[in-house]
């Protein structure tokens, strides 16, 4: 059954809400015909991620109707499913409020939650989004009333987080908070670098030249750990410890060099929807013969406690604590054990 099949506006379908998150990484799309509206969380080449049915605009049939979903048309709620079963006026304003992460989001008709798509929402597992007007479990959509006391954290976390990053003064404050830590940890600054251009997230680099016993340079992020990773919850039980990272890496040799890997790195979980972490391993993008430390490398694998490295602990934000991954360039044949 092909369930949720288009977000382009095709079949007869309207699109009257397109919104991006702060990264550019998913779009929002809710769609609506003359019987039903829906939304489908997209990347930006138009696959759908996540979807959920959002309201029955005319009477719910009984069963699902398969003429409309074959049709690549919005999906019609069943009567038990849907707490309008006579059907419910056309949506109202409609406005998207992303989580911190950009993988996931929440959509209010005027100021009332109407639905929620969560990163992990998968159609093709039978997964859909959670919608205020839901009834129980369907391949369309999860009642949101059940699933409130989870997800209220989180959006009330996404709010705040939103209206702190949108404000006067909050990059600069969380730019001097990470400097202060790498001045106590690594010793005085020499060069900065910003990574991110015109995209958020916003990343720096500084570069932190050999002091008393240590006779490398040192290059970290600054601003990787402002915003939480996405998909880190899909993989571990306790995400708060491993959502906030910042990369470092160390160098005897011509400190732009290596400031390469982490221009490479720094925006890559929030714009490939996806996360670092210890054990993790990155090709690099280009031909082997680019790679900034040598022909030799082909990518980087990262370790939360690199041996001889300096230890970054002791930085925490948005009360969870931010890990420094080093990264140890690797060799193909390496990368490939790796998998």
């Amino acid at each position: 059954m092909a369930i949720f099949r288009s977000a382009s506006g095709e079949g007869g379908a309207e699109v009257v809400l397109a919104s991006g998150n702060p990264y550019g990484s998913r779009t929002l799309v809710v769609e609506r015909d003359e019987d039903s509206s829906v939304a489908y969380l997209c990347s930006p080449d138009g696959t759908v991620h996540g979807a959920v049915w959002l309201a029955n605009h005319r009477p719910a049939p009984a069963v699902v109707d398969l003429a409309r979903i074959n049709a690549g048309l919005p999906p019609l709620m069943p009567r038990a499913n849907t707490l309008h079963p006579d059907g419910r006026r056309p949506l109202g304003q409609l406005s998207p409020l992303w989580f911190e992460e950009g993988d996931g989001v929440a959509l209010y008709e005027d100021d009332d939650l109407l639905a929620v798509i969560p990163g992990w929402a998968d159609m093709s597992r039978g997964m859909p989004g959670y919608a205020r007007d839901a009834v129980g479990e369907s391949p369309f959509a999860w009642a949101l009333s059940e699933a409130l006391e989870g997800l209220r954290p989180r959006i009330s976390n996404a709010r705040s987080y939103w209206r702190w990053r949108h404000g006067e003064g909050a990059w600069p404050s969380f730019q001097q908070f990470v400097m202060g830590h790498l001045d106590r940890v690594l010793g005085p600054a020499g060069r900065y670098w910003d990574a991110s251009g015109e995209r958020l997230p916003t990343v720096g680099i500084t570069e932190r030249p050999p002091h008393q016993d240590r006779d490398f340079t040192v290059l970290s992020t600054v601003g990787m750990s402002c915003q939480r990773m996405p998909t880190v919850e899909q993989w571990i039980d306790r995400p708060g410890a491993y959502a906030r990272i910042e990369l470092a890496v160390a160098t005897h040799e011509d400190p732009r060099d290596a400031a390469l890997l982490l221009v490479w790195l720094a925006q890559y979980p929030w714009h490939s929807v996806t996360w670092l972490g210890h054990g993790h391993t990155a090709k690099w993008y280009h031909e082997p013969s680019t790679f900034p430390l040598g022909p030799q490398y082909s990518g980087v694998l990262m370790l939360a406690d690199a041996p001889d490295m300096p230890d970054m602990s002791g930085f925490a934000f948005g009360g969870e604590v931010v890990r420094w991954l080093w990264l140890s360039p690797v060799t193909t044949e390496a990368l490939e054990e790796q998998h």
